[in-house]
């Protein structure tokens, strides 16, 4: 094998994937995982180290994979990391890390997710644990939300002693990481629930079903003793076309869709979670989530379409899941628009109505713009519509909460790349500053928003003294 060439990472046959809801990644053998860490030529000054949000070491777990000691390696990711085994399967290394490696300007770059996600999971395996409990230090933060910048945060602040609560909205820990994203791609149980584990035994305390700004407000927990709050509750409310149609019944935004299969097990013939399972099913949007969501109705038993104004050159999602999708049948409209959805007497999705689009120059974002072409509209039978359009964050927290400052799209703003918000003691991260992003984007988030809490306390009892 060339030195330029990466060793190929083994998925779960198309054929049988479709009928099941088991990881479709089978991730490398530790002959495999050895072999491609051989391939790093440990630079000197690693360009994927400084691209990473969360400024991972990752010559150096490398280096210990290529030297067969998985359990350094694993130790390595977890001084960085507080989710590498969710990172190695839903980050976009190909855009970070991976786009900077200096093999990738002759040959394959190093598969450096596949590998933390490696030595992620030999850990998890092997019940090896790295969470040892700081001495605390006497001071209390809250952290709401307990998706990927909530658990970065949470983690960070236990590393350095502090009392850490997590309040979390569902009946489950992890965000995101649970609802919204599928078994088939990230096991929740096997891996989520062994992160979040990892959490607790550092001493983070985790209450559920709590809606800050309904059941508690930022005030009240300021008067329960916490010295700062940490918010990383996303951006969980889903966008929607402004077309005739959206209220018909058999319509779902993603975030509904994938809820209802990934945290309420609605894909399990015992749950009994109701779900309109579609003969013929149209996602609107071209992103992850739209990937995820077809892909989920796809595995449900429908004939599935991505409906997408722009072709597949512009489509936004991970080209992984792109390659996925196309494996398992998913039949793809391109430089299509929607315009109407069409439904029957009773008020049910019957079809949807579109339009031919075709691409002219470039939008603000550098991509092609879509331009309808006159008179070519069309109607195509579907009985399912799920909208994959993105989301913001709700506005709940901060609509109780005075002095803390939202913009036009409900998103917290903060003063700056520390997270501080308008609010005294209030910090900020991930989704719901940014609107919907990445995984270890918010990660990063969360780091800092650690970092400046930290601060800021220290900072309080000087002035004290």
């Amino acid at each position: 094998m060339s030195k330029f060439t990466r060793i190929p990472i083994r998925y779960q046959d198309p054929d049988k994937r479709i009928h099941n809801f088991d990881e479709v990644c089978l991730g490398y053998t530790p002959e495999e995982a050895v072999a491609e860490a051989k391939r790093c030529i440990q630079c000197k000054n690693p360009n994927c180290v400084s691209i990473c949000p969360v400024k991972i070491d990752i010559p150096g777990f490398i280096k210990e994979i290529a030297n067969e000691d998985f359990e350094k390696a694993a130790r390595i990711l977890n001084e960085y990391s507080s989710l590498p085994a969710v990172c190695g399967r839903v980050c976009p290394q190909e855009d970070q890390c991976e786009k900077t490696c200096i093999l990738g300007r002759k040959g394959d770059s190093i598969a450096i997710g596949k590998l933390e996600r490696f030595a992620a999971d030999y850990a998890i395996e092997n019940g090896i644990r790295f969470s040892n409990k700081a001495r605390s230090n006497g001071h209390k933060v809250a952290v709401i939300g307990s998706g990927p910048a909530g658990i970065s945060c949470a983690g960070e602040l236990l590393k350095k002693g502090y009392e850490v609560k997590i309040f979390e909205a569902l009946h489950k820990p992890g965000g995101v990481l649970v609802y919204g994203i599928p078994e088939f791609r990230l096991p929740s149980e096997k891996i989520v629930s062994a992160e979040i584990e990892n959490l607790k035994d550092m001493g983070a305390e985790i209450e559920t079903n709590v809606v800050v700004g309904r059941t508690i407000t930022l005030k009240d927990i300021f008067e329960e003793g916490y010295e700062a709050i940490f918010i990383g509750s996303g951006a969980g409310l889903p966008l929607f076309l402004d077309i005739p149609g959206v209220n018909l019944n058999g319509v779902f935004s993603a975030n509904e869709y994938l809820t209802r299969n990934n945290l309420m097990n609605a894909f399990k013939e015992e749950a009994d979670t109701p779900i309109k399972l579609g003969k013929r099913v149209a996602v609107i949007g071209g992103g992850n989530v739209a990937m995820d969501a077809a892909r989920t109705a796809k595995r449900l038993g429908s004939d599935v379409y991505v409906i997408y104004r722009r072709t597949k050159d512009e489509l936004p999602a991970r080209d992984e899941e792109i390659e996925n999708a196309i494996e398992e049948g998913i039949n793809f409209k391109f430089l299509t628009n929607p315009i109407e959805i069409l439904g029957d007497k009773e008020g049910r999705v019957k079809a949807v109505l579109c339009e031919k689009m075709e691409l002219r120059g470039e939008d603000s974002s550098g991509r092609k713009f879509p331009v309808k072409v006159e008179d070519s509209q069309f109607a195509f039978e579907v009985d399912v519509v799920i909208m994959a359009l993105g989301t913001t964050p709700n506005p709940l927290i901060a609509s109780t909460a005075e002095e803390l400052e939202i913009d036009d799209k409900n998103r917290i703003i903060t003063l700056n790349d520390r997270g501080e918000t308008s609010k005294e003691g209030v910090f900020a991260g991930g989704d719901t500053v940014t609107g919907s992003a990445t995984v270890i984007l918010a990660m990063g988030a969360g780091k800092d928003g650690a970092k400046a809490i930290d601060k800021y306390i220290k900072k309080q009892q000087k002035e004290l003294a």
